[in-house]
């Protein structure tokens, strides 16, 4: 569980969070939608203490990350798991390489049950048979199922998703969103997703945080999202015709 209480973040005389409370549970996708310039990236960098708060606490299963010494967060960051927005992949390294990199540098596992843990995670998502690829040979969307697998090569307690699907095609984007759905289910992981992609908002949104110009506008589960009556939050998800018949078409159902 990742609580965070009376989060804010200032830069210089800008106030970018303000007081922002909310729990994310283990073995949900925890999704943080807002528009661009609302604040959701800058939350994110806070959470992973990539940015320092003005004011507040992060708490990891009652941990208080903000007063961490610089041993306790490196400890720490061994728990968590990124899959960041355009992969990061080392293109000099095989896809085997680039997932057995984290357990090389952190596990005291030997090296055939480090390969065997790459292994398993790269069959997980679905490339067994791209061991010996390199990113250049693979598509985009290989490259983010690549970065999936070595995010969970430690088997972190915490995964961290920055716009996962950002540059994908509406069915890539729908296997990635599945695959870390399921991964976060098997495992009980905390998932926290930073996110613009509505099929991922009402596909694997089990809680939902909507942010607005710094602050936590509203916050629920995807089918909440559908009965809302937050005016802010119907205008950013349903701004296209096509969503809007499905919140139509929702509605009605539930009134019948």
């Amino acid at each position: 569980m990742i609580q965070l209480e009376k989060l804010s973040k200032s830069f210089a005389d800008k106030d970018v969070l303000h007081g922002i409370d909310s729990t994310f549970s283990s073995g949900n996708c925890n999704l943080i939608i807002g528009r661009s310039g609302s604040g959701k990236t800058v939350l994110m960098k806070c959470i992973v203490g990539l940015f320092e708060p003005t004011g507040g606490r992060v708490l990891y299963d009652g941990r208080d990350f903000c007063r961490m010494s610089k041993r306790e967060r490196t400890m720490l960051r061994r728990e968590m798991g990124m899959i960041f927005q355009n992969a990061a992949l080392f293109d000099s390294m095989t896809v085997l390489e680039n997932v057995m990199f984290p357990l090389d540098m952190f596990s005291a596992d030997s090296y055939k049950d480090r390969r065997r843990r790459a292994e398993f995670c790269l069959d997980r998502v679905g490339l067994a048979d791209a061991l010996q690829k390199f990113p250049g040979e693979i598509s985009g969307g290989m490259q983010k199922r690549v970065a999936i697998a070595r995010a969970i090569a430690l088997k972190p307690k915490y995964l961290f998703c920055d716009e996962p699907n950002s540059g994908l095609d509406p069915k890539t984007s729908l296997v990635i969103d599945e695959l870390i759905y399921g991964i976060t289910k098997e495992t009980g992981t905390v998932t926290v997703m930073n996110t613009h992609d509505m099929n991922s908002v009402l596909g694997i949104g089990d809680h939902i945080l909507f942010i607005h110009q710094g602050d936590k506008e509203w916050e629920g589960t995807k089918d909440e999202v559908l009965g809302s009556d937050n005016r802010r939050l119907s205008d950013f998800i349903f701004a296209s015709d096509f969503l809007k018949k499905v919140r139509d078409a929702g509605r009605a159902q539930a009134a019948t």
